[in-house]
């Protein structure tokens, strides 16, 4: 099996971007990515880290869905 292709939903549970849904890519080792950042206006960027919160489209799926990310920091350019 292919691990690296593939998306899964990651959600935003809290911070500036909070409720936000995003689909993004597998690692290539086929695991959810460990932390993604978004551009925000002025030159920033939101910086999120993966949580503890998994969901699966049914029960045996090796992958999850989608990924609760939490708020970490937000980085000026």
């Amino acid at each position: 099996m292919d691990t690296s292709s593939g998306t899964y939903t990651a959600k935003l549970i809290d911070g500036p971007l909070e409720g936000r849904t995003v689909s993004t890519g597998f690692l290539d080792t086929g695991d959810p990515q460990p932390r993604i950042s978004f551009p925000g206006d002025g030159g920033k960027h939101y910086v999120y880290s993966r949580g503890a919160g998994l969901e699966f489209e049914s029960p045996g799926d090796d992958r999850p869905s989608a990924v609760e990310y939490r708020f970490i920091e937000t980085v000026f350019d």
